[in-house]
């Protein structure tokens, strides 16, 4: 009998029909999602904050601890109207 791994035609129906069905299966099979290793300057808190345009923004505590404080103990007609500003002009 002759050895056929010695053929120099190549792949044949029954090798390559296992392969191109394994292949089909892959999506199938689930994949681990890897999560980026996060360094610890990336690991801050945030705290949200409102502009004076009414939107909310993202801020790093790091950063508010080293703010300064504008004016202390505003009442809310005070508040309100310094929201207001720009819908005033």
């Amino acid at each position: 009998m002759k050895d056929d791994s010695k053929n120099p035609k190549g792949i044949n129906r029954r090798k390559f029909l296992p392969i191109l069905g394994s292949g089909l299966l892959l999506p199938l099979l689930p994949a681990t999602a890897s999560t980026p290793n996060v360094s610890a300057s990336e690991e801050q808190e945030y705290q949200t904050l409102l502009k004076p345009d009414g939107t909310a923004v993202r801020v790093k505590v790091s950063r508010l601890k080293k703010s300064n404080v504008v004016k202390k103990n505003i009442s809310n007609a005070e508040l309100r109207n310094w929201l207001d500003k720009d819908k005033k002009d």
